[in-house]
């Protein structure tokens, strides 16, 4: 049912929504949804460090020695 769209229904649905909500209001909610994938994105890199760093701390510490003698 989406796949029929095209860029003719793309248009008419910009049309109706700048219509219904505003040229103001589309841009604040523009730049609100970029502040959300920038928080968004600044969570799953502080995510990526935190794994990093328990691996981090999981790692073998075993002495060379005892290494050796396994």
């Amino acid at each position: 049912m989406l796949n029929n769209i095209g860029l003719p229904g793309l248009l008419l649905i910009a049309v109706v929504v700048l219509v219904l909500f505003g040229r103001g209001k589309i841009s604040s909610l523009m730049g609100e949804v970029g502040k959300g994938i920038t928080s968004f994105k600044r969570g799953v890199d502080e995510g990526k460090k935190e794994i990093d760093e328990q691996t981090e701390v999981a790692r073998d510490i075993t002495p060379e020695e005892e290494k050796d003698k396994v």
